[in-house]
């Protein structure tokens, strides 16, 4: 069956209804309710050979107020009156389709197809956000997967921890305290977790020059396996990510803005096909271009290997038909070096030739000529894992830790991107243990951190820095980072805010040297239940000092 339908929004305090369509006609239509001073109207379902849905209101007495069409790549359209037909009644809401296409529409059962829906299927409600954007979280309907066992082994992205209901802020456990094995959500190859998602989660306590900002219903669910993208100084993109009853998030974009700390759905903001949801992806930004390149990712037993691009200046996705092969994966690392995105490792879909199931191959996508290409590497490359960290410092690739069941690595490999040459690294200093699913983020031109993760049995709460001049790992001492334990996380560093010195024409430029670097940590799990949608600020200079 070919479930479409067309759903309308009036009002922000109301829940989204669906239009009654006619009798063998793709056309569709509800009563408006009067001094209706704003409407929202979305497709949901699959659009087939339908490319064009015209959406009017319409008077008996007047001519038809056309709102605008609808397209695959355009599913929701808002409209705001405030004079004119805001105080008439008997107005229609029409949506009809400009072209002939075959349907067999499914109703669900439903004997009447105009109905409201329920609070548990509707889009949830964004207090303070408007309604033209809450379709960032309807639009498509991100329904149960065919897969929702829990506690099975063998099987794509099962959680085995699944908990009927939402928890509220997670309390630390006691060290020491037991942990049965049955609450752990993180699993390795093909096994990768559904973690529940917590409602609300906040570091309590007040510490100089940090802060945390707590989940409300204004800021994305709680989530792990998601990717957080800085684009500019002010600005960073969440995709993607699992939440709660072992579902992918219904709020898969948003955008924060770091001046204020405030988050925006995202997810409607930008034209064309956006990705399916997914965890396990990369998302990395391409400063020259002001392109985010998504790759790879998994859905339950769904593997990807496509690549999507959102261009930040135009706000637009698309996907690229690219030459030349890479597999579908999961929990990799993708670097940007000179143009060039270099994916490294993770876990291959389940089953597969190889028995251990992660890869220790790298390739190169090259977004000029939409090519994906294996290079000659040399030297002693790591062995095959996933959930490790990769950072480009000083033209080499820094690759840590990482799994490959049954072993978790705390090994560290560099990569000379000059020479294309694999070379295990000698350290100093006390180590982190091993680890995957852990935060990194490069904080100088020689030094980069490593916080939290899981090493088989629990999620990790400590923190260290690695100096790539001396080879030398160092112990970070900071409460935030020793709140909760966290693994399935985003670690980032953004600057401030852009400064302003005057020039003699009167003009403003703008300058990055003397801005102030910040470290922001978003998300992840405890591995006790508990998942994060918290947003926690660092001074990078406090870190190194």
């Amino acid at each position: 069956m070919d479930y479409f339908s067309i759903y309308a929004v009036f009002g922000v305090n109301d829940p989204p209804q669906r239009l009654t369509r006619a009798k063998e006609r793709e056309c569709y239509s509800i009563a408006v309710p009067s001094a209706v001073q704003q409407v929202v109207v979305f497709s949901n379902g699959r659009w087939g050979k339908r490319t064009d849905v015209k959406v009017e209101l319409t008077d008996p007495d007047k001519s038809p107020i056309t709102l605008g069409n609808l397209t695959p790549d355009r599913k929701c359209i808002s409209w705001e009156c405030w004079e004119g037909n805001a105080g008439s009644s008997g107005l229609m809401l029409t949506a009809s389709l400009e072209g002939d296409s075959p349907v067999n529409e499914e109703f669900d059962g439903m004997a009447d197809p105009h109905f409201v829906l329920s609070k548990k299927e509707s889009t949830p409600k964004f207090s303070g956000v408007p309604a033209s954007v809450r379709e960032a979280q309807g639009k498509r309907k991100r329904g149960r997967e065919e897969d929702q066992e829990t506690g099975s082994r063998g099987q794509e992205n099962v959680c085995p921890n699944s908990y009927p209901s939402q928890k509220s802020t997670p309390q630390r456990k006691v060290r020491g305290s037991a942990r049965s094995n049955h609450k752990q959500f993180f699993t390795h190859s093909n096994e990768q977790a559904d973690p529940d998602v917590p409602q609300g989660h906040k570091v309590k306590g007040k510490q100089a020059r940090a802060s945390t900002q707590t989940v409300s219903l204004s800021t994305p669910s709680g989530r792990w396996g998601q990717t957080l993208c800085p684009i500019d100084p002010q600005t960073a993109i969440l995709i993607g990510g699992q939440g709660s009853r072992m579902q992918f998030c219904k709020d898969p974009m948003w955008k924060l803005c770091t001046e204020d700390l405030s988050w925006v759905p995202a997810e409607t903001l930008a034209e064309g096909p956006t990705p399916e949801g997914r965890i396990g992806h990369t998302a990395t930004f391409d400063p020259e271009s002001r392109r985010i390149f998504v790759f790879g990712g998994s859905k339950n037993k769904k593997w990807f290997n496509d690549v999507h691009i959102l261009d930040t200046r135009s706000w637009r996705w698309t996907m690229v038909e690219a030459q030349g092969k890479v597999p579908p994966l999961a929990y990799h690392s993708c670097s940007l070096f000179r143009g060039e995105l270099f994916v490294l490792g993770g876990v291959f879909p389940r089953p597969h030739p190889k028995p251990d199931g992660c890869s220790d191959c790298l390739y190169i996508f090259n977004p000029e000529m939409a090519i994906w290409y294996q290079p000659i590497v040399n030297g002693d490359r790591p062995a095959p894992r996933s959930g490790h960290s990769a950072c480009v410092l000083q033209g080499k690739i820094f690759v840590f830790g990482g799994w490959d069941t049954p072993v978790c690595f705390n090994d560290m490999h560099v990569l000379d991107l000059g020479l294309m040459e694999f070379s295990p690294v000698k350290t100093n200093g006390a180590p982190p243990s091993p680890r995957s699913w852990h935060g990194c983020a490069v904080l100088s031109d020689s030094k980069f951190l490593v916080h939290g993760g899981y090493n088989g049995n629990n999620a990790l709460e400590d923190a260290f820095i690695f100096d790539t001049a001396s080879s030398s790992w160092t112990t970070v001492v900071n409460p935030h980072f020793s709140a909760v334990p966290r693994a399935g996380h985003s670690i980032i560093t953004m600057a401030n805010a852009y400064t302003e010195e005057s020039m003699e024409d009167g003009e403003q430029k703008m300058g990055l040297e003397t801005c102030p670097q910040t470290l922001f940590i978003f998300g992840g799990g405890d591995n006790e239940g508990s998942f994060f949608s918290d947003l926690t600020t660092l001074l990078i200079d406090e870190i190194l000092n």
